[in-house]
């Protein structure tokens, strides 16, 4: 673990993700729940939302993926690796997961290609959001620490005078 976070922090990254993918879910079955429910287990009850098991499903995906960004973005298992090859990495990684859940937990008939073409349009736009909230986040911690150490500089060329 980095050396500033602990536990809880990632604890509280795993109820993010689990939070976030609850509520993309659930508006899918707002959505699609009717049509889907008799293809479907993530869609067993239709427009009414998960089941328990879904819910439990997705958060054992969840602290996966948690698992997976320390893994891939910390500098304590992986060191050397550009940050390019993290990315595709993890996102490897995250994919073969899915895949796995999808067809052991039924989530949607494995034979079935629209499904599967609508699964990838929605992992690919949920990386292109992450991606971006990732890069917003660096960008507004970058501009912080600059402004942080021209602050410092100034104060410092006002003790030395």
């Amino acid at each position: 673990m980095d050396r500033d976070k602990n536990i809880f922090d990632y604890l509280a990254q795993v109820l993010i993700v689990f939070g976030f993918s609850t509520l993309m879910l659930n508006i899918f079955c707002i959505i699609f729940g009717s049509a889907a429910q008799e293809f479907s287990s993530m869609f067993a009850l239709g427009s009414r939302g998960l089941t328990v098991e879904t819910a439990f499903q997705f958060f054992c995906v969840s602290v996966l993926i948690v698992g997976l960004r320390f893994l891939f973005f910390t500098e304590t298992l992986i060191k050397k690796l550009p940050f390019p090859l993290r990315i595709v990495g993890m996102l490897g990684c995250v994919l073969v997961i899915m895949i796995a859940f999808i067809i052991r937990f039924q989530w949607f008939p494995a034979d079935l290609w629209i499904a599967w073409a609508l699964f990838f349009i929605c992992f690919l736009f949920s990386f292109v959001c992450s991606y971006l909230v990732m890069l917003l986040k660096e960008k507004t911690e970058n501009r912080k620490l600059t402004e942080a150490l021209e602050r410092l500089k100034k104060k410092e060329a006002s003790n030395n005078e």
